[in-house]
């Protein structure tokens, strides 16, 4: 088999046997599938408990018996396929697509074998992005610190889901090398002893998902990324900034569009969609977990693979999913989330045979409280936002633009003279256009999409960033900090746009008024990075309890 690297990082975290260099399932598993993919009438398997029977006489074949699943796994998939399930749908379930299922998973051992003859291949799958990072885009472990890129088959992606299902991946060895749980027994166990609606829609997410597949197997790929910046200096890639690289910078900000309704998976413009995260990607998808990220999960069920092979991410790391078919509508939220029917993607394809969807995975502290006004912290936020929201594949004209333009002062560093922000223009209330008004970024920008256009694709198609309240929430943030934040990132990164979606969140209700504010002045990357400083030591000090956006601007108090 080819790819050995690749193959000698996974194998030990799938079910499969490796002999004379090929992937086989075991004689006593591929007697079980078979007799599963012949139907209730030759399997027997007709009911939920019946089912996780056949699911555990597998594991036993597998030798699994050292990776005990969840407790009451057992009695929820009874209850869930049993009595949740109306008769007619239980029917349709264990008759067409159990069986198609068992299917898919004999096929698995040859997916496998194609997709790593394909990836050894295939030029036009990686072609200029394999610079710089690991592999050739073969399913691999993607540990910490490596950028790395996986292209995996829809088809190839719903074997993995299956296997998850029947909960047939080893987990022994997933703690030590710090990858999150991948099998589905946590997640119909927390259906019991204490049932709750939120979690059985969200099986009701995957069954869909399942049903879809065995219907019509979709063709597509999707790419997985680890995305990171060098701590230590890297002369092929942009390194974690220092606080000077943001207090230095005369990068224009970039266009702030606020909606203060709808949905980030709703929108409709090609950009990169914010997820959540958990620095475990997926987070409580596969557990007890309903807010954002979870969600996204469930409704784009293909996401869930990535959890098979991407440890947790550190400060310096963000992960990136392009091509996610999303299957399922929604309503509600966390305790009200509820599975609303199918729902067909009709996201345009690109040449890499992928869906325009592309996720981006940052996970933000944790319950900062008032450290989070603290230089490090915010640091480390804005980094792990820019992480996200920077392509590194186009860093040589990223390079080559900083160093030939006299607009960013002939610095790719960005470590060049800059006047003081005055208290007079923090108070000032000129509307007057600023010294980099949005239609000369605009044309700075264009500038550099021409320059990147023959090294990547995707350059001209000005791919923005669409957020919300990252890190606030659960997480504790504050989230007018966090949305100048991550206008910082996506500005430096020279994103066209961040559209902003608050929620309804109260703090934010001023947003699009100190955001046009900032715009109409001519703020540069450095000039708001600089106040957010100012500011921020005030609050550690306490010298001010307001808010960033009333000790910015005081009138809004009046309004």
């Amino acid at each position: 088999m080819e790819n050995r690297e690749d193959l000698k990082s996974i194998i030990p975290l799938l079910p499969l046997v490796l002999r004379s260099s090929s992937l086989f399932w075991s004689s006593r598993v591929v007697e079980a599938l078979k007799s599963l993919s012949k139907g209730p009438n030759h399997s027997n398997v007709d009911s939920g408990e019946v089912f996780f029977l056949a699911i555990s006489d597998i594991r036993s074949s597998l030798g699994l018996e050292k990776d005990p699943l969840a407790f009451l796994a057992a009695d929820g998939y009874t209850l869930f396929f049993d009595e949740l399930m109306s008769r007619a749908e239980s029917k349709n379930w264990f008759e067409e697509i159990v069986p198609a299922l068992a299917s898919l998973l004999l096929k698995f051992p040859s997916l496998l074998e194609a997709h790593y003859k394909n990836m050894n291949g295939d030029d036009h799958m990686m072609s200029e992005e394999k610079e710089g990072f690991c592999g050739n885009g073969g399913l691999c472990l993607l540990e910490s610190q490596q950028a790395g890129i996986v292209y995996i088959s829809q088809e190839l992606i719903g074997a993995l889901l299956a296997c998850s299902l029947f909960c047939l991946f080893p987990t022994s060895n997933r703690d030590e090398k710090d990858l999150p749980i991948i099998n589905f027994d946590y997640l119909f166990a927390s259906l019991c002893p204490h049932y709750t609606q939120k979690q059985e829609n969200k099986i009701m997410c995957l069954v869909h998902y399942f049903e879809r597949i065995c219907l019509c197997m979709p063709k597509g790929f999707i790419s997985f990324e680890r995305k990171v910046l060098p701590v230590n200096d890297n002369r092929h890639c942009i390194s974690y900034p220092k606080s000077d690289f943001w207090s230095k910078s005369t990068v224009p900000l970039c266009c702030f569009e606020v909606c203060h309704s709808g949905l980030i998976e709703d929108q409709l413009s090609e950009a990169l969609e914010v997820d959540f995260a958990n620095k475990y990607i997926g987070g409580g998808a596969l557990s007890r977990g309903c807010v954002q990220e979870e969600i996204r999960f469930m409704i784009n069920p293909e996401l869930i693979a990535g959890m098979l092979f991407l440890p947790s991410m550190s400060d310096n790391e963000a992960i990136e999913i392009v091509g996610a078919e999303r299957f399922s509508n929604y309503t509600g939220y966390a305790s009200t989330f509820r599975f609303a029917g199918n729902y067909l993607d009709k996201k345009p394809i690109d040449c890499l045979g992928r869906r325009r969807t592309r996720i981006i995975a940052i996970d933000a502290l944790c319950s900062p409280k008032m450290r989070q006004y603290g230089l490090e912290c915010l640091l480390r936020e804005t980094n792990k936002a820019f992480c996200g929201f920077f392509d590194q594949l186009k860093y040589q004209c990223y390079e080559k633009f900083f160093q030939d333009d006299a607009f960013c002062g002939g610095h790719f560093d960005a470590s060049f003279h800059q006047s003081e922000i005055s208290d007079q223009l923090r108070e000032s209330s000129s509307t007057t256009e600023g010294r980099n008004g949005e239609r000369t970024r605009s044309e700075w920008i264009g500038n550099f999409q021409d320059e990147c256009s023959s090294k990547n694709s995707d350059a001209k198609d000005k791919i923005g960033i669409v957020t919300g309240n990252w890190g606030c929430g659960a997480f504790g943030g504050d989230a007018e900090i966090k949305a100048v934040i991550q206008w910082l990132a996506a500005s430096q990164a020279l994103r066209p746009f961040i559209m902003y979606y608050t929620f309804q969140e109260e703090v934010l209700q001023y947003l699009d008024q100190v955001t046009a504010w900032i715009v109409s002045h001519g703020w540069t990357v450095g000039d708001l990075w600089n106040m957010l400083l100012e500011y921020s030591s005030q609050r550690i000090k306490g010298e001010t309890r307001a808010g960033f956006f009333t000790w910015l601007l005081p009138t809004l108090n009046m309004h």
